[in-house]
């Protein structure tokens, strides 16, 4: 069966507007913490019915809440008042017809375990035994879903109607934020720098060739004797922000805690490294779209990524598909400047044939349209025929979704 696939040119690439604004949340950012804590329980049920079953059950855990806590920093230490409350909801299956009897899969447990590794895995000063209140809601999910997961060899329908986004490459802009980021909660930083917690929020400007940062990290008030150390240590992270920005094509400038009162004595000090400890609260698909930014001058999919099942939630694999195709089109399609894929699903029609997957390219000058448009359609079908092993790609944390 031929797939819909469709090919169209756009006149202008996102570096060729005269504005562009760029945000990304840290992995410390109270709405990132609820992503990945979605997430995680996700890839922890799906590793456990593969283990035990030799396929992945239908759940859907993409609904999370993180409510901030309450905390007293103070330089040279500080402590939590009040706990954070993550909970986490949604559909999963919890008994399994397996060898003739129904198997029981304890999915409170397996996802509250997810939870709690994820956050100490993330966060270095906060201990999910004594600063979070963890909890779960997730019930069985609709009885007939179980069957569809069971025809392994068959390619899963969508289980919904949803769109999925992606589009390459970055742009100037987009590179500087997310690698600000990067550098900022690197392992090789924070034993340099372990004053600097994780909750690092990075906003760009860029107007023709000037860009503007502002960056606001979280730090940990524990590292810190007293407001000295704090402005030593802010000088170091911005020299080390500078160096990087220097490297990049544009006219940047740097500010950091800007909101930052020495006068007063008000500094951006938490005791745990994260807002969320007082400071602000959290929502799954709020933060960071599917390749890790939030960039409004882009095309891109509302869709929250993170807790959606990796088999057959279109929401979830049709944004990590049209990432990649979007990536591979500009690297192996000569011409082609940028790209964007839009692949839109139907509820019960298999994964692998979308209602459209439809790509807009911005041509380099002397490129013609009719020269790039089957090897675009190319890519666009190879990466649907090959959907199944995103599935895998998920699992391993091998495609960026938040």
């Amino acid at each position: 069966m031929s797939r819909n696939l469709h090919v169209e040119t756009i006149p202008n690439s996102v570096s060729d507007l005269e504005v562009e604004i760029v945000e990304r949340k840290g992995i410390g950012h109270p709405d990132s913490i609820i992503d990945g804590a979605c997430e995680a329980v996700s890839i922890a049920l799906s590793k456990y019915y593969l283990d035990n079953f030799g396929v992945i059950f239908h759940h859907n855990v993409d609904k999370g809440l993180l409510v901030g806590g309450k905390s007293e920093a103070v330089f040279g230490g500080g402590r939590m008042i009040e706990p954070i409350y993550i909970l986490v909801a949604g559909r999963a299956t919890d008994i399994v017809p397996f060898d003739g009897r129904e198997e029981k899969v304890p999915v409170e447990q397996i996802s509250r375990d997810a939870i709690a590794r994820y956050i100490k895995g993330t966060l270095r000063f906060l201990d999910p035994e004594k600063h979070l209140r963890l909890e779960t809601m997730i019930r069985q999910g609709s009885p007939d879903l179980i069957s569809v997961f069971l025809r392994k060899k068959q390619m899963p329908v969508a289980n919904d109607t949803s769109v999925g986004v992606g589009f390459a490459p970055l742009s100037p802009t987009e590179r500087a934020v997310y690698d600000i980021e990067q550098l900022l909660n690197s392992r090789k930083f924070k034993r340099r720098y372990p004053e600097v917690g994780e909750d690092v929020k990075v906003m760009g400007l860029r107007v023709k060739d000037k860009l503007t940062v502002t960056v606001a990290a979280a730090m940990v008030s524990g590292k810190i004797p007293d407001a000295g150390h704090y402005e030593s240590v802010i000088g170091d992270v911005r020299n080390e922000v500078d160096d990087l920005l220097a490297k990049g094509a544009l006219d940047a400038s740097l500010r950091l805690n800007s909101g930052d009162d020495p006068k007063r004595g008000s500094y951006y000090l938490t005791v745990t490294g994260t807002s969320a400890e007082q400071g602000d609260d959290g929502n799954t698909g709020r933060g960071n779209r599917v390749n890790g930014l939030i960039s409004p001058m882009r095309q891109y999919s509302m869709e929250a990524t993170a807790g959606k099942n990796p088999v057959n939630h279109t929401g979830k694999l049709f944004n990590a598909v049209a990432i990649i195709a979007a990536d591979r089109i500009t690297k192996e399609v000569k011409g082609v400047r940028e790209a964007y894929v839009r692949i839109l699903s139907r509820i019960g029609n298999p994964i692998d044939q979308p209602l459209i997957a439809s790509a807009a390219v911005v041509l380099a000058k002397g490129t013609s349209f009719s020269q790039v448009k089957p090897e675009v359609e190319a890519v666009l079908d190879e990466s649907l025929a090959g959907i199944r092993d995103v599935t895998g790609l998920i699992l391993e944390s091998k495609v960026v979704l938040f």
